[in-house]
């Protein structure tokens, strides 16, 4: 249901512990671990939906919009604040960043996510992504890197 079909890779934040209204101080005790995640959008979609003020939630939830990795526990990798992240697509460079570049900070997008909502152990967090993303064509391989945490390899089916 798309003729613009976008990448976007992010670090995977997992919850391990609930809460509301989480102190920013205390918002890394909540988490689990770390993944790797693409954000895939219908951007002609969203953009079209967004224009006549709809909700655009159909250009970013739909089936298969959202692969992740394995996710890595704390206690194996630490918290992530810094160290690459990087997009291939069929090895051509598309995004290559560092995590300490990122507006908002792990903790505070904890913070800010549960003053409107209830975090719940399982809840995944995608935490924004570097410049760079774009489109993508069937048969087109994502390979999307972060320091610490490996890689996510994605081929785009027809």
């Amino acid at each position: 249901m798309t003729e613009n079909y976008h990448y976007e890779l992010e670090l995977v934040v997992a919850i391990k512990k609930g809460g509301r209204d989480i102190r920013v101080a205390d918002a890394l005790d909540h988490i689990y671990g770390y993944g790797i995640g693409l954000d895939m959008t219908r951007r002609d979609l969203q953009m079209d939906l967004g224009k006549s003020g709809l909700p655009w939630e159909a250009g970013k939830s739909f089936d298969e919009s959202c692969p992740c990795s394995p996710l890595h526990p704390v206690e194996q990798v630490g918290h992530i604040s810094e160290g690459f992240i990087r997009l291939t697509v069929d090895g051509e460079t598309k995004q290559d960043s560092d995590l300490k570049l990122m507006i908002w900070k792990v903790p505070e997008i904890i913070t800010n996510l549960s003053q409107y909502f209830m975090l719940q152990p399982g809840d995944i967090i995608l935490t924004g992504t570097p410049a760079g993303v774009g489109p993508v064509l069937p048969g087109n391989e994502l390979a999307g890197t972060i320091d610490r945490l490996g890689a996510l390899t994605v081929r785009i089916s027809g």
